[in-house]
């Protein structure tokens, strides 16, 4: 999976609201400004994250952003659908909607098997989660396998 830095700014942007300690909006700027996000691309995804109804706008002089609903609530995976659209396609359409013919049939299953993995742990993270940093066993388990932490 490619990371792309729209996704990166997306969940930074999402985590950097969950983590405040107040309701009050935090202006784009503030967000662009502590997590070193150009603030145009990230005027952008803010448009994407409120018309998923993840992040909501307020107007005036103490306006800016705030979470639509509980950190708890929002997993990294709808953060990434917001901005990106599916987890997991091929050549844009859902990987249960591809077929080839032999002896490459099996790809398929290879594909659909990613989306699972892919799904286990970004549906199963959500910003909260992010946020205090306590991430779900299953995903620290995952960082003690033996490469985890090597780029192949």
């Amino acid at each position: 999976m490619r990371i792309t830095a729209k996704v990166d700014y997306a969940v930074r942007a999402m985590v950097t609201l969950a983590a405040r300690d107040t309701d009050r909006p935090v202006a784009a700027e503030s967000i662009a400004s502590s997590q070193g996000i150009p603030l145009a691309f990230l005027v952008k995804i803010l448009a994407d994250l409120r018309t998923a109804q993840l992040a909501q706008s307020r107007r005036g002089a103490m306006g800016g952003y705030v979470l639509a609903r509980a950190a708890d609530t929002i997993s990294v995976a709808d953060v990434i659908r917001a901005v990106e659209g599916p987890l997991a396609d091929v050549h844009g359409r859902p990987p249960e909607d591809v077929s080839y013919p032999q002896p490459t049939t099996a790809l398929r299953d290879v594909w659909l098997a990613t989306r699972v993995a892919l799904r286990e742990v970004l549906e199963q993270t959500t910003i909260a989660d992010v946020a205090a940093g306590t991430l779900p066993s299953h995903v620290t388990d995952a960082l003690t396998r033996p490469g985890a932490n090597r780029r192949r």
